[in-house]
């Protein structure tokens, strides 16, 4: 089996090292085709209006300057000699969850892969804040993504379908299963803050925040607030069916 893997924390992200090895027992055909640079939140995009830079690192280690779907394309479309079998995106540093999954280069890269054919899972791994400062258990992740993703690529998926594995912020004895979930809901309040550069010009960031929502029990968040690992199918077909019959008798 010829493996993908890419993120959207960049080439020297701790969390592709993990899924570098967490790959390395599935196979040893792994290709690693990364951002140079931090691409989070910045979804399914492309590079179209600026050329692509690649670095090759050694024979099947590459940085691309672009973002996850840049990525994924290089690799399938150039870099390979041939398709890969799986394509593993991540392991993100922070659960990617609920609305999050529509902001998510970590996502983007599966959806990517998705669209080509191929079958692609998103890892992400939850986090706490420590004085400010993230911390990650990594060996949850790495103890356990192996025979989570040998079930998955056991099941017979759409060909629209792609997989989102979220793994909670805990020790790996805390784990208290794995379900399979739905997308969640959650308010983010984001908001807009004003700065002030040493001209005294104003810039502005914008300040993630979460609301205080109670998310439905089949659901991604409950899942990581209960400490068990969720396994999300997702799907490429945005269309609202319910509305379909409505619309078009709005437009008969």
């Amino acid at each position: 089996m010829r493996i993908l893997l890419t993120n959207d924390d960049g080439i020297h992200a701790e969390g592709l090292s993990v899924l570098e090895r967490i790959a390395r027992q599935l196979s040893d055909d792994v290709w690693v085709v990364a951002p140079e640079t931090d691409q989070s939140g910045l979804a399914h995009s492309l590079t179209l209006s600026n050329p692509l830079r690649l670095r090759q690192i050694d024979e099947r280690h590459y940085a691309v300057r672009g973002t996850p779907t840049d990525c994924v394309i290089m690799g399938v479309k150039h870099l390979m000699p041939d398709a890969p079998d799986l394509i593993l995106s991540g392991v993100n540093s922070g659960s990617n969850m609920a609305d999050d999954v529509t902001y998510s280069g970590t996502v983007a890269g599966a959806i990517e892969g998705t669209l080509l054919g191929i079958k692609s899972i998103a890892l992400s791994q939850e986090y706490n804040l420590d004085g400010g400062a993230r911390v990650l258990p990594w060996e949850v992740v790495e103890e356990r993504a192996p025979a989570l993703l040998k079930k998955v690529l056991d099941v017979e998926l759409a060909k629209s379908v792609l997989i989102n594995i979220n793994f909670p912020s805990c020790s790996a004895s805390e784990i208290a299963g794995t379900r399979v979930t739905a997308q969640g809901k959650l308010s983010h309040g984001l908001t807009i803050e004003e700065r002030h550069d040493g001209r005294g010009l104003p810039y502005y960031w914008l300040r993630y925040g979460r609301g205080k929502d109670v998310p439905a029990e089949n659901s991604d968040v409950a899942a990581l607030a209960k400490n068990f690992i969720s396994i999300t199918p997702l799907q490429l077909d945005l269309t609202a069916h319910d509305t379909l019959a409505t619309l078009a008798s709005a437009f008969a």
